[in-house]
């Protein structure tokens, strides 16, 4: 039985949450602004460096639903706080100047720890929040992680050539310990919801009406990441160069970040609706970036387009997920994110073959080809109901007693 927190502890607790997600998200995409630097280092190519992305991505997305699986029976808050620990304890990793074989296997137990945390933060968050608000909840954690992408990648890219990347990785370490304690003080206790065998958990997180669900959101990012990923060279056919790419970057960022943040409310007035918006919005601005990009407000309106909508509908994502699974809803919470990630990869690798292929204009076409297969499958979500005996906050309602 939880019991619910004051509203200025529940305020507390979603600021841990929110900072947890925003520390991990950071430490993620660090290595994106210092790829070269960090091949240079440790005397790899930039396609090792850039591995160990990847390798954070992989276990995330693998490793992420299997931990959760595995603490299911956990209450959440020693998971969390776990979480945490062994987050910090991992990122001295590379301050300890570790060599790259080690660095990158580090790597894959920081992303499922970070899968892990994100699930454990979504029931939490969902678990001290009305009904009502799920959806406003589940945005707190998410807009930590979109937040990370438009603050927390430039700021650490900034401070590693200030202080070497390793130095980077010591901010991000100092500022998971300084979580870790917020958590120790204020996280609540959450138990599972008793009596769900852990086979009735997995039935229920991938019942069909939930990879359905999983299904739209691998499509939407492949749309998105075709796109995102050749960036520079689809803006380079309409003469936008060199620096002046980092503002159209900074637009991404901060769509997003409000994007996650405005998605909660959409999410809790109507997550089916926001899906299908959410995806219109996406295609046509991929579709405006690929025929009026040579406008350039234009082009930096269809970019933030991109990230806006793209992110509006994370909570939604996550709220449907949730709401299919009933007392599956802690092991589904994981999977939103690994099927995000498999959308990423796919995308990154479908636009590099249309771009090769046919050039700039090619991936353009292919995520435009995305989106409206996107949509499609969104409008046929809406005829989707969750089952009737496994109401949508059975599992909140069993911990709330």
């Amino acid at each position: 039985m939880i019991v619910m927190p004051s509203p200025r502890r529940r305020i507390g607790i979603l600021v841990v949450l929110f900072m947890g997600t925003f520390v991990m998200g950071t430490a993620e995409m660090l290595i994106v602004g210092m790829v070269e630097v960090i091949a240079a280092d440790l005397d790899v190519s930039v396609a090792a460096a850039g591995a160990l992305l990847t390798a954070n991505a992989l276990g995330l997305a693998v490793g992420g639903p299997v931990l959760t699986l595995t603490t299911a029976r956990c209450d959440r808050r020693p998971v969390l706080v776990f979480t945490l620990a062994v987050f910090v304890a991992l990122n001295l990793v590379p301050i300890m100047g570790s060599p790259h074989v080690v660095f990158l296997g580090a790597r894959v137990a920081i992303g499922a720890a970070q899968g892990l945390f994100i699930a454990a933060a979504i029931s939490t968050a969902t678990a001290i929040a009305e009904a009502h608000r799920a959806g406003r909840a589940m945005a707190a954690v998410i807009t930590g992680s979109a937040l990370a992408s438009a603050l927390g990648l430039p700021v650490g890219t900034l401070l590693g050539f200030e202080i070497g990347w390793r130095g980077s990785f010591g901010v991000v370490v100092a500022a998971a310990a300084l979580v870790l304690i917020g958590g120790w003080i204020l996280l609540p206790s959450v138990p599972p919801a008793p009596g769900v065998p852990t086979r009735a958990l997995v039935r229920h997180a991938f019942a069909p009406r939930v990879l359905t669900v999983l299904g739209f959101c691998v499509i939407i990012f492949t749309a998105i990441q075709a796109v995102l990923t050749y960036l520079v060279p689809i803006l380079s056919t309409t003469g936008v160069h060199g620096a002046a790419v980092g503002a159209y970057l900074a637009g991404y960022g901060v769509a997003t970040t409000v994007g996650s943040a405005v998605g909660g409310r959409l999410a809790d007035a109507g997550a089916a609706l926001t899906l299908v918006g959410g995806s219109i919005g996406v295609t046509a601005s991929i579709a405006v970036l690929g025929c009026l990009g040579g406008h350039p407000v234009v082009s930096w309106l269809a970019v933030a387009g991109i990230g806006f909508f793209g992110m509006g509908m994370a909570p939604s994502m996550q709220h449907r997920t949730v709401h299919f699974a009933g007392v599956g809803g802690a092991l589904a919470a994981s999977l939103p994110s690994s099927a995000v990630n498999v959308g990423i990869a796919a995308g990154s690798t479908a636009g590099g073959v249309a771009i090769v292929s046919g050039g700039a204009s090619a991936a353009v076409t292919l995520g435009v080809g995305c989106g409206v297969f996107a949509i499609a499958w969104a409008c046929a979500t809406l005829r989707l109901r969750a089952r009737q005996d496994v109401p949508m906050d059975a599992a909140s309602a069993a911990e709330r007693g």
